[in-house]
């Protein structure tokens, strides 16, 4: 950064994915999984700004106008810790959360959910996705969360299901309208992505015993989709250093092999960083990892942090003026929220 240049936004966003196997979070103590016990690996270890979290085969039995149990649960724990929630949107058993300090709410416009059902044929939604996108500081940012397409010979399935989704996302901001018009995207969930070739359970296993990681990333189907620009291309993912996170016996710490493990839980992300003229985007990644601990499913949950950061040369910059430049006058700030008011459920 240059000598002159002043920062607009300098944030922490801690992501999460989990497939919680339509179990309920009725008695499950969400400190470790949050990192809220001094493990953020945010910046000096501060909490993060920002929480957006996905969840996939929650159950999904309430009515439509109730908020899930997992929602609930995760307001309450974040509650204690000054966050609010901004804005949740579920898909059948697809959901996303988002909760964030009280002092970046005013900084946040324009908040759209979509949803985008791709499971057979769409009509039902078992799978799919669900996205928040927002002006945050002036910037187009959006999250994406999404379940595709399951096992091993669904390949073809899964590309499918990703390009409906990127087809059929749209939002109503004029300069934003798609996932990928958006400066900042992260994407993230249960992509099912499986191991190619023909490894047996039992060698991959043995594999991942001996921490060869590298040997196995090399057979990963989202690995290789994005080498080939098949699905995800526009997106970087710091590759996994963490063990497979499906397919555990759940309460157990160990591999169901029943079915090849596989990293099917990822978190991806996607920067356009000189969009604007004098000013630089930045989402520098600084962790990845599992949480082995959480054997209420058969998946184990997979979370991240980003340095989100809006960098200018012009020092008066401020980011009402970006977010007049990139979201225009046009923009209603209707949906800046009840948040200040609305306080987490209790």
């Amino acid at each position: 950064m240059a000598p002159s240049a002043s920062v607009i936004a300098d944030l922490c966003i801690f992501l999460l994915t989990w497939n919680v196997g339509t179990h309920s979070p009725k008695n499950l103590e969400l400190t470790s999984l949050l990192a809220l016990n001094g493990t953020t690996q945010c910046p000096d270890n501060q909490l993060p700004d920002i929480y957006v979290i996905g969840m996939q085969e929650v159950s999904s039995k309430l009515g439509i106008f109730q908020d899930d149990p997992w929602v609930l649960k995760l307001a309450s724990a974040l509650s204690d810790y000054e966050y609010v929630k901004v804005k949740s949107e579920q898909l059948q058993g697809i959901v996303i959360a988002m909760f964030a300090q009280h002092k970046h709410i005013p900084h946040m416009k324009n908040i759209e959910t979509e949803e985008t059902r791709t499971g057979l044929g769409g009509l039902w939604g078992n799978k799919g996705a669900v996205s928040i996108r927002l002006s945050l500081y002036g910037t187009g940012t959006v999250f994406v969360c999404s379940h595709l397409a399951a096992h091993d010979d669904k390949l073809k399935e899964r590309i499918e299901d990703y390009h409906q989704i990127v087809d059929n996302t749209k939002y109503n901001s004029l300069s934003y309208r798609r996932i990928f018009d958006h400066d900042f995207v992260f994407w993230f969930g249960d992509l099912n992505f499986r191991l190619s070739g023909d490894l047996s359970s039992w060698d991959i296993r043995n594999t991942v015993e001996q921490g060869n990681y590298e040997e196995l990333l090399k057979m990963d189907q989202l690995v290789l989709l994005r080498e080939t620009g098949n699905a995800f291309s526009l997106m970087e993912e710091m590759l996994p250093n963490f063990a497979p996170t499906f397919k555990f016996n759940e309460g157990t710490k160990e591999y169901n092999l029943k079915r090849r493990p596989a990293w099917c839980d990822r978190i991806l992300h996607r920067v356009q960083v000189n969009s604007y003229p004098g000013i630089t985007l930045s989402a520098k990644q600084l962790s990845y990892q599992s949480n082995m601990d959480y054997t209420l499913s058969d998946h184990k949950p997979v979370s991240a942090t980003f340095n989100y950061k809006i960098e200018t040369n012009n020092l008066t910059y401020t980011d009402e003026e970006l977010h007049e430049m990139t979201h225009g006058s046009a923009s209603t700030n209707t949906n800046l929220f009840n948040a200040e008011l609305q306080e987490f459920q209790r």
